[in-house]
């Protein structure tokens, strides 16, 4: 069976309207862990020394990890199957590979590191589901860029845990309906942040909020 997942498998949608452009990567199963990576960013360089025919020398790109490139073990791992455990491997958007690296050459070698991303604008939340089953996709997260736990009030509520559903969607099997709602959101890195009545009483689900809050 194959699942389709709307937006990628972080769940980001249109990469434009959400703020992550074409300096994106789909992540192989080594990096990707189960979409607790999504929202990484990582400083990518060519290799120029073992393959300098088609490396750009001394140009850096960072990207951030917005897919999964799955793995197929119908192809060996270095003939195909470039996303196969236990290989670390970039999927990268064309515009970013073009900075690294001559498009023509299709695989190349890369020195990588995980950097703080950089973002425009605060944390984003986008509230999906329905009754009972608030999917919440968070955001344009700057810092760690990937997210560790997530907590949800209602005006009327108290604090509860959501729990991790795919990629960067978090869930919630609260009625929450007519409150506002306000998030406690950790990092990967430690970081947490609270955002206050960030979301009115009158929201309805499919509706996008951002907040004036960011994470370093």
């Amino acid at each position: 069976m194959v699942v389709v997942m709307a937006g990628g498998a972080c769940g980001y949608g249109n990469l434009y309207s959400t703020g992550y452009g074409t300096r994106t990567a789909a992540l192989s199963t080594a990096l990707f862990n189960d979409g607790a990576a999504c929202g990484q960013c990582y400083k990518i360089i060519c290799d120029y020394k073992s393959d300098p025919k088609w490396c750009i020398k001394g140009v850096s790109v960072t990207v951030t990890a917005t897919n999964f490139c799955p793995p197929n073990y119908a192809e060996p791992n270095n003939d195909g199957g470039w996303c196969n455990p236990p290989l670390q491997h970039f999927d990268m958007a064309q515009p970013a590979w073009e900075k690294i690296a001559i498009y023509s050459g299709g695989i190349v070698p890369v020195l990588f590191q995980r950097v703080p991303c950089k973002k425009h604008g605060g944390v984003r939340f986008t509230i999906n589901g329905r009754d009972y089953f608030e999917l919440v996709l968070i955001s344009n997260v700057a810092g760690a860029g990937s997210i560790q736990s997530v907590s949800i009030k209602g005006s009327n509520t108290g604090w509860t845990s959501m729990s991790r559903n795919w990629g960067a969607n978090w869930q919630s099997n609260s009625y929450l309906n007519g409150q506002s709602l306000s998030f406690i959101v950790t990092t990967t890195d430690g970081e947490t942040k609270e955002f206050d009545n960030i979301v009115p009483a009158n929201w309805q689900f499919g509706q996008t909020f951002s907040s004036p809050v960011q994470f370093t």
